[in-house]
This record gives C-alpha cells, structure tokens and sequence, in this order.
C-alpha cells in the first residue's frame, strides 16, 4: 500500500478514537448505570472503535445507540432512565434506546444539557410522565420520536420552538387534550405521527401551513368536528391516515387533488356524503369503511391497489376492479348487502333519491298487483271498502269491550300486588355472594370518574351486551378498561354469576381484573387490564403504510392465536369444578396483549355446566335440558372451530353475520378440507398469508381440526384437552392420519382420530357434505342466541360410552358418544 494511503488511513483511525478522558469516563459511568455488559462495551477496547453503538468524529463521541445491547441480569430486571452521562458529551448529535428499556421519565436537563443534540429516539423504551418542556430548547433537533411508551399529559406548546423538526412521532402513548395550534410553526415537518393517543378536539386549521408534510397519521384518536378543507393544500402527502376517530362532515373535494397520495385511510369515523373523486388512484390503498358515506362511486377506483368501501350507503352500480371491499352497502346486483328497508331510510332521510338513476335501484318487494289489473282491483276495493265499514263498526264495539275486561283485570292485579308488598319488604336483587377479596384492588367511584375523564364518550370502547367499556388511566399511570354495568338494564343475577366467575377462575389465558366499584346498588363497575393489540376481529387486519397496504398476521402468529384460545377453553373446561361453559367464544373475545398472547374475556355469558346455581340462573340462562358436562362445553367447541376456520380463511367476524351468510360461508369453505387431500385447502386459504409446504401442512392440519369442531354431532367434537394437542402438533393430525403416510390406523372408524375429526362430515376427495341444511341452520342459530342451547349446538343429550383412551397416542381417542334420538 503507498504511504500516502497508510498515513490517511492512520489519520482517520486516530480522528475516530476517543481523544477525551472526560467522554470515556462518561461512557464508563453509562455502561455501569444501564448495566451493559462487557461484550458490548469492553473496558480495555477504544469505545469510539469497539463499542456497539457508538460513533465518534475528530475524537469525540457523536451517536451513541443502545438498541440491541446486551444487558446484565440485574439491569434487565430493574431497567432504569439512568442516562446522567449523558451531558458529558458536548458534540453528540443522536442518542437512540429504541427497544431499549429506560423506564421513569424524561430528565428535564435534556433540554438544556445537548443543545447539539439532532436525533432523539426513545420510542419502546418503556417510558413514562408527560413531556419535559425542556425539549423545546433542542433548536437542532430533527427527529423526535418517543413513540410506543406511556407518556402521558398534554402535547407541550414549547414544542413549537423545534424549527428543525422534520419528523415527529409521539404515537402509542396516552397523550390527552388537543393538538395544540402553536405546532403549526414546524414548517420542515414531513412526518407527522400522532396515533393510538386520547387526543380530542378538532385538526388545527395550521396544518394547513406543513408544505413540505408527507405522512400523517391522527388515526385511533377521539378528534371530532370535520377535516379542514385547507388540509388539501398540502400537494407533497403520501400518506394520511385518519381512521378511529369522531370525525364527521364530508371529505373535502380538494383532496382528491392530491396527487402524489398512495394511502388514505379515514375508515370508522362519522364522514357522510359523496366521495371526491381522485384524480389518479393507481396502485393507492384506501379505506373508507365504516362511516356514512353515499351515492355512486367513481370507477376510477379500478386502478388501486386496495379499497375498502364495506359498511356504508354506497349505491346505484358496484364499481369495477380488483381488491375491492363491498360489503354492507346498497348497491344493486350486489352480494352481501344491507335490506332494502334500511337503505331506502336512509336516503330518505338524507333527502335525495336512492340512487342515482331509476335503472340503478335495487329491486324493491314485489306488489302485491300487477299493473294490467289495476282495473279490476279498483271494483273490488270499491267492495272492500263497504265490506271494512259494515264490519269496522262491530269491530269497534269489540275493541271497546276487550279494553274494558283488560283494565279491570290490570286494576284487581295491581290491587292483589300491592296487598302482597305491604306485608313483605321489597325483594333486593340477589346477594354478592362472592369473595370480593378475590376481585383485586376495590376503587372508589371518584377514582373512576377521573381514570375515564366522566365516562366521557372519547374513552369509550364499545357497549357490550352487558355493560359499556371505558379506557381508563389510573393514579399510577396503568391503562386499564372499565367495565360500566347498569343493573337496571342487566339482570341482577346475571352480573352475581360474573362475579362469581371472576372470583374463582384464575388462569394466565383469561383478562386479568384490576380491581372492583360496587358500591352503588343500581351501577357496578370491574375494572380489567387493558390489552394493548385489542381483540382479534381488530388485530388480524390493519392498515399500515402506503407501501404494505393492508397487513394481516402472519400465520405463525395466527397459530399461536388458536392455541392460546384452546388453553383458555380447556382450563374452564378441564380444570375448574363444575366445568364452565364460556358460551361467546368468537373473535371478539379472544382478547390480545402487546405480544399478542391470547386472553380470553367477555364473561357476562359463562356459567357453570350442570350446577343449580342462584335459583337455576344456569339453567335460564342457557334454556336447555341439563346433561354431561362435557355435552355442554361441545357448545364452546363448536364456536372455537369457527374462529379456527376464520383464522384460516382470514374472514374473521363470521359470527356476528346473518344464519344466512354464516350458513352459505360453511358450505362455501368446508368442503375444501380433506384428511386425503391437501391442495384443496388452497382453495380457502387467506390470500394475504405467505406460506411455505410446511406452513401449508399446518394450515391444512388447523383446517381439520376446525371442521373436527364444527361436527354436527356434539358427541362426535373432540374435547377441548384433545384440540390443545392437536394445535400444539399439528404435524401429527395429518401425517399420521393421511393415507400416504403409511401409518394409517386399521382400527374402528370411531375409535381413530380421522373418525373424531370428520363424523358425518367426513368427505370424498370430491368434497361432498352429507350434514343436512337444517342441522347446519340449527347450530349456526346456537351461535347467535346463546340461551337457547339445542341438543346439537351444545350436546347436552349425550352419553359417555366405555371406550378407553390409549394414553400412548399424541392425540387421545374422543369420547363415543351417542345421541339420545335414534337416527342421529
């Protein structure tokens, strides 16, 4: 090598070693309070050379990143915001711990000690408190980011002061109050991210001013009001995301000018009217589901990539095109739409015709005349209506008489009712019998009236069939839901058995309680952790970035869904005493945390199987003849093979739909899974899964295990133990049971796993059904009225027979049962 090279190199190594005594110490002080190790950060070696994550310019350190360090055990069990050091380093110009956990708060000296300071990422890093105002003082800042923490307080206006400022990321945390109007100053900003906060109020009209902005996401807010029309002005954005708020008005027409959007997302707010038209939607994803919109949709949509059109008031003709989403709409020739009853109110309360054209309106009932009798049935209403007058009066005198005899047997009722309370006290809705110790942390109301701003329509969740759920943070900072149940809409008995529920099963795969308010005789409140990834019919599909577009779990996630909702069921069932029932297994119950780890929730209908409990609150409650235990919880089983089957296909929600669609959905899918072929379960498979041969094993594996739950015999469902097992090796379902493995069992039909998964809905690789339509109709009306729980949703007429489970066997064999009725 020339010497002329040897000596610049020389010159850039020592230039990069760290020159001042003064930053190694500091670095040393760090490396001790984070408690790095020292593969990561050696003592002997030149930090600025050897050090993980730091960088070093002229001799002094510049960029220090402690994403990916290895920790100590102690540190990673006590992680502290123990970053003091850090004002030792007068030129460092990045500091990032993405990932990198730093629990406490923000040091207010951040602000004041590295001026210097150009990027600032602290997101993931498990922080907490509100935003130090110091911040403000970065005058060279040019990336915060502190998303995915648990930051609290209100957007500080000394943010304005960041001139610099070029992308701002505080989502995922638990900012409150309005967007302040001040932030509109940060003119370079050309990301903007303020999602998954408590953010209220309106889009300040000073976005108008962020010329150069790209992305903003304002999405899963409580921001009410319309979306300023100004906001069309900004011609550089890409992306803008708006979805899960209160937003209401029309969408601006102006924005569909801008020309360089691929992804618009204003999905599950409250817009109404027609949709602009966009210039040019080629290979751009939208979503405008969930809100109010109408009229015809331009068939310019054709060229996108995604859209999502579904659970609107769309009408007139169905637009063209791939990858459109048009459920739940008005539009003529369609499937999957809303009745013609509610969309004729609609349009006509929104006063205009429904649809565009007569020649684009749906198909209304039949008349009950056709217009060439028009003259004979003139005659014979002439007829009629002498007919109605003769007969109308005696009709009237009846009518009179009838009222009479029902007043006064009202009145001699409420006379008997009224002796009868005066010589007893008033009846007290039941007793709270269970163990309140056992139901966490009791609050009080006031502590609830603050942790959820008054029950404020922003921090409400959703109204479940028992009670409303409230976001809400406590003293201390936790997130948590607040469960509201009004006993004068709930029966009484119904929450004693929650309760009693809650107190007695414990369990790592059902949503942790918090705590209680029972105080008010009339109101309860219980109070669960909050789950992060919220339930799965939310989690298996969100909109992300305009270049991924619409991103769905992946199927190792998926799986790992499916097991944990077995385990929970297989608890309630196996492992309490009585067995309990869940009876509301469907996608949103199945409850996910921040690493998607199911917990199970939604009690209000679980009772126990068997018991007499409260007076035979059970037996009200699910309107069925007693039988086996395990009769019963083939019922949870059951819906467990629909979420399975959902999870494969990617059409989750297929429980809260019509006996019809559910009914037509199952026909549609189940012939596709075959023990003898796997290839046809192509055919069902969601589309947005990438999966390898041995990933397409495991589909087909679950897609039998479904359709081992579906059986319409509840006799012939496996356990819930057995499912676990099968989910936990689902190799074994179908290698040892196909019949190219080999190792196929002679043994009787009903006695070997194929017999258990299939039953009568064992197939041919044609893929015939042999379940009858009415049996599939009764099961799927199991699904939508838990109380009324026949012999085939829930098993209760069944028998346990004699067979024996060979306990060598993965797959233990399902208990023979046979149904009471011959024939079955």
């Amino acid at each position: 090598m020339a010497p002329h090279l040897l000596s610049l190199l020389l010159l850039t190594l020592l230039s990069s070693a760290l020159s001042f005594p003064a930053e190694r110490r500091a670095l040393l002080l760090l490396r001790s309070s984070l408690g790095i190790s020292a593969k990561s950060w050696h003592k002997k070696a030149d930090p600025c050379l050897n050090w993980t994550g730091i960088q070093c310019r002229t001799g002094h350190v510049t960029s220090i990143t402690l994403s990916g360090l290895r920790r100590s055990v102690q540190a990673r069990q006590n992680p502290r915001f123990a970053v003091d050091s850090l004002q030792d380093f007068p030129l460092l110009s990045t500091f990032n711990s993405s990932r990198f956990l730093l629990s406490g708060e923000i040091p207010n000296w951040f602000g004041a000690k590295m001026s210097n300071l150009r990027v600032l990422d602290l997101s993931s890093s498990s922080i907490s408190g509100s935003i130090p105002l110091s911040l403000g003082s970065l005058s060279n800042l040019t990336v915060l980011n502190l998303s995915h923490n648990s930051i609290t307080g209100s957007m500080p206006i000394a943010l304005e002061k960041l001139h610099s400022l070029s992308v701002l990321d505080l989502s995922q945390n638990s900012l409150t109050g309005q967007i302040p109007d001040e932030i509109s100053s940060l003119r370079n900003l050309t990301s903007l991210d303020l999602s998954l906060n408590y953010l209220s109020g309106a889009i300040p009209l000073g976005f108008a001013l962020f010329s150069r902005l790209q992305k903003l996401n304002l999405s899963r807010n409580s921001l009410s009001s319309s979306i300023p029309s100004q906001i069309a002005n900004l011609y550089e954005m890409v992306e803008l995301d708006l979805g899960l708020n209160s937003l209401s008005g029309e969408l601006p027409p102006e924005l569909g000018e801008l020309m360089r959007l691929t992804y618009l997302d204003v999905s599950r707010n409250n817009f109404t009217g027609v949709l602009p038209s966009f210039l040019d939607a080629t290979g751009a994803a939208f979503n405008f589901s969930g809100n109010l919109f109408y009229g015809n949709v331009s068939p310019g949509f054709g060229n996108a990539r995604e859209v999502d059109l579904s659970s609107n008031f769309f009408g007139g003709e169905a637009p063209s095109g791939g990858h459109l989403n048009l459920s739940n709409n008005c539009f003529s020739r369609e499937e999957r739409q809303r009745g013609f009853e509610i969309c004729s109110k609609f349009y006509k309360d929104v006063g205009i015709p429904y649809g565009s054209d007569s020649s684009q309106q749906p198909t209304p009932p039949p008349r009950l005349e056709e217009p060439t009798k028009r003259g004979r049935s003139r005659g014979r209403s002439i007829l009629l209506y002498v007919i109605i007058g003769v007969f109308g009066g005696f009709g009237l005198v009846f009518i009179a008489v009838t009222a009479f005899l029902l007043l006064l047997r009202s009145h001699r009722a409420r006379s008997r009712s009224n002796q009868h309370a005066q010589s007893r006290d008033v009846e007290q809705p039941p007793p709270l019998v269970a163990d309140l110790s056992s139901l966490g942390e009791a609050f009080t109301f006031d502590q609830l009236v603050v942790a959820t701003s008054n029950f404020s329509d922003e921090n409400l969740i959703k109204q479940g069939h028992s009670g409303c759920l409230f976001r809400a943070r406590l003293e201390d900072g936790e997130l948590v839901v607040v469960k509201k149940v009004d006993l004068q809409l709930v029966r009484a008995e119904l929450f004693v058995a929650e309760l009693e529920f809650l107190g007695k099963a414990r369990h790592q795969r059902l949503v942790p309680l918090v705590g209680h308010c029972l105080d008010d005789d009339n109101v309860k409140f219980l109070v669960y952790k909050y789950m992060p990834n919220g339930d799965l019919s939310n989690a298996l599909y969100r909109m992300t970035s305009s270049e991924e577009g619409l991103q769905s779990l992946d199927w190792i996630t998926r799986l790992k869904i499916a097991i944990g909702a077995a385990e929970a069921l297989s608890y309630l069932h196996n492992d309490c005493n009585p067995p309990i029932v869940h009876r509301d297994v469907q996608a949103s119950s199945i409850l996910l945390d921040d690493k998607y780890e199911v917990r199970l929730g939604s009690f209000s209908e679980a009772c126990a199987s068997g018991a007499n409990n409260h007076q035979g609150v059970v037996a009200r409650m699910t309107s069925s003849r007693r039988g086996s235990s395990s009769g019963m919880c083939a019922y949870d089983v059951y819906c467990l093979g629909m979420v399975l089957l959902e999870l494969v296909t990617g059409k989750v929600g297929i429980c809260t739909t019509s006996d019809a669609d559910a009914q037509q959905w199952l026909d549609s899918n189940l012939p596709f899974i075959s023990i003898y072929e796997k290839e046809l379960v192509n055919k069902i498979v969601d589309q947005s899964l990438i999966v390898d041969e041995d990933l397409l094993e495991e589909v087909w594996a679950v897609a039998v295990v479904a359709k081992s739950c579906l059986n319409p015999k509840a006799s012939r469902r496996p356990s819930m133990r057995h499912v676990v097992k099968a989910l936990e090796n689902p190799f074994k379902v179908v290698r040892d049971e196909n019949f190219s493995s080999g190792n196929l069992r002679r043994g009787s039909s009903r006695q070997s796993w194929t017999a258990a998964l299939f039953g009568s809905w064992h197939h041919s690789s044609s893929g015939s059904s042999n379940m009858s339509s009415q049996t599939n109709k009764e099961i799927i009306g199991g699904l939508r009225q838990a109380e009324r729980v026949g012999s085939h949703g829930s098993g209760t007429n069944d028998h346990s027979s004699s067979h024996k489970r060979s306990s060598s066997e993965v797959f233990p064999q399902p208990l023979d049962m046979q149904d009471e009725e011959s024939g079955n």
